[in-house]
């Protein structure tokens, strides 16, 4: 299976990723909980900053549903740290600085010699399989997307 073809229904693939505190993190730690991993270009940029701090807004909201937060780029941990402090954000920034998990996810991006991560997102269930993929976000208004999908695969699961 391309990473690109990832769908609803399949299992996440696992990561091991440093955070910006320097703390590993993995797929396995979010077990139990509903898990928004959004996949992102760079710190600090326009869109990057606005996506950030649209889940920072729905936080309690995403946690109150259940959901974690955890956002991936290429850049390393210390500029997630600067960046997680300027803007307030209290959940979790990962340094893919080599692409390998955005390729697993189908989010890297080669510009040149620059690796980035695409703007995607993906919605994983308690169990490690994604629930939602989302292709073509838009920065504005994508933690209120995230937010409002989420209720509904949550009511659903309820019922």
């Amino acid at each position: 299976m391309s990473s690109d073809s990832l769908q609803a229904g399949d299992p996440a693939p696992d990561f091991t990723l440093p955070d910006q505190h320097g703390r590993v993190r993995s797929l396995a730690d979010y077990r139990g909980r509903w898990l928004v991993l959004y996949f992102y270009p760079r710190d600090n940029t326009p869109g990057c900053t606005a996506e950030a701090c649209g889940f920072r807004d729905r936080k309690d909201e995403l946690h109150t549903l259940g959901a974690e937060v955890v956002g991936v780029s290429t850049d390393d941990a210390g500029r997630h740290s600067r960046f997680a402090h300027r803007h307030d954000l209290g959940f979790t920034l990962l340094a893919d600085t080599d692409g390998a998990v955005a390729r697993r996810y189908g989010a890297l991006w080669r510009l040149g010699p620059l690796r980035l991560a695409r703007r995607h997102s993906f919605l994983i269930d308690p169990n490690g399989r994604i629930a939602r993929v989302y292709r073509k976000v838009h920065a504005s208004g994508h933690g209120t997307e995230i937010a409002a999908d989420l209720r509904d695969v949550t009511t659903k699961a309820a019922t």
